[in-house]
């Protein structure tokens, strides 16, 4: 089956003195990625991520500081300065019912170890801010924000495709070994994070 993300963020460009939109104007960008979801074992030479296992979890608060509204003039979209730190809150809790199921990873992450268990981490790159309050909260590397923060430089936010630009960018290194974890984490309007849990194969 083949999944396909495309993103015209331009399209809700607009001018504006509201600080807020000004951000988030200057973060997105248009963007399509793609992946194929199958059964079948990779060939000879092929790279791939075995999806282990995902999660949805909705932060308590939040709502109105991340969202697409319709006004006048097309999509408004409403991104605030609070949404690193509702991040930095609730990230911890939004990812315990996905790394619970593994006794190691839930433990790692209750004693803020948890990049120290999970080799590769595609982050949304939402936003540098974003990445920093991730970074500081889960104890991650420079190198394992890398693929983040080489995808928000060179393409930007693009929305729901940009995580698969990031695990693109981490399918891509020769630090990727077959049987490393990756903990990949999207975050959108609700504030709604969404995670999987999953392993390089090929």
């Amino acid at each position: 089956m083949l999944v396909v993300s495309v993103e015209l963020c331009t399209l809700h460009l607009r001018s504006s003195n509201d600080p807020d939109t000004i951000v988030a104007s200057s973060l997105f960008a248009d963007g399509a990625g793609a992946g194929i979801v199958t059964a079948r074992p990779p060939e000879d030479g092929e790279r791939s991520f075995v999806l282990d296992r995902f999660e949805t979890r909705i932060t308590p608060v939040g709502e109105g500081d991340m969202a697409w509204k319709i006004g006048d003039h097309g999509f408004e979209m409403v991104l605030s300065n609070a949404v690193p730190a509702i991040i930095d809150d609730h990230i911890t809790g939004a990812l315990e019912p996905l790394l619970a199921p593994d006794a190691d990873l839930a433990e790692a992450l209750a004693t803020d170890a948890a990049g120290d268990h999970v080799a590769h981490w595609a982050i949304h790159p939402g936003g540098r801010s974003i990445l920093d309050k991730v970074e500081a909260r889960l104890s991650l590397s420079e190198e394992q924000l890398r693929p983040a923060r080489e995808t928000l430089r060179d393409f930007g936010n693009m929305s729901s495709a940009t995580v698969l630009f990031v695990l693109r960018n981490i399918l891509d290194r020769e630090a990727a070994a077959d049987g490393d974890r990756v903990a990949a984490m999207a975050f959108g309007p609700g504030l709604t994070v969404e995670s999987a849990l999953m392993t390089v194969e090929g």
